[in-house]
């Protein structure tokens, strides 16, 4: 592809989900370009159906990490971006959604962050997300990345597959 290097762009997308971190603060102003980079990601009629929250004290922290099966990696990082969706989503709400959040991961991956993304569920996990960031009607939480510089990582085993398929088992 011209002008773009396929290394680098291969690095940035395939960098791992990062749930261990340093204790090295996140820079508000590093996040906040995080989301500069976000808001542009296109959406359908651009509705730009979200709103984020940068969360960096250990007690909210923590608590998020309670609200989703997969989301105690919350808890460790020194910053919590989050993600809020409108309470009237459109049919292609969930797609852009999907599109800023990976907007996000891949900025975070071009500034040295690692990032990992956490899903809060069920229902009654939205509401108390919500009511834990006082929130207001109109959105809600419903997506999490946790952000901080990469720490060691682990050495167990993973309960999520590895490795991607290869193209010739992408294209049917």
């Amino acid at each position: 592809m011209p002008g773009i290097d396929p290394a680098d762009l291969c690095r940035l997308v395939a960098a791992p989900a990062v749930r261990t971190f340093t204790d090295r603060p996140v820079p508000e102003e590093t996040v906040r370009g995080l989301v500069d980079v976000a808001r542009r990601t296109g959406s359908a009629r651009n509705r730009q159906p979200w709103r984020f929250r940068i969360v960096a004290d250990g007690p909210t922290r923590s608590g998020l990490a309670r609200l989703g099966a997969f989301a105690a990696h919350l808890a460790a990082a020194p910053c919590v971006l989050v993600l809020l969706a409108p309470d009237d989503s459109g049919r292609d709400t969930d797609f852009d959604l999907g599109r800023v959040a990976q907007s996000v991961v891949l900025a975070a991956a071009a500034a040295g962050l690692g990032c990992c993304p956490a899903t809060v569920y069920p229902e009654r996990n939205v509401e108390r997300a919500g009511r834990l960031l006082g929130i207001g009607p109109g959105w809600h939480v419903r997506w999490c990345f946790a952000l901080g510089f990469p720490g060691r990582r682990g050495t167990g085993r993973s309960a999520v597959p590895t490795g991607r398929l290869g193209v010739d088992e992408l294209l049917i």
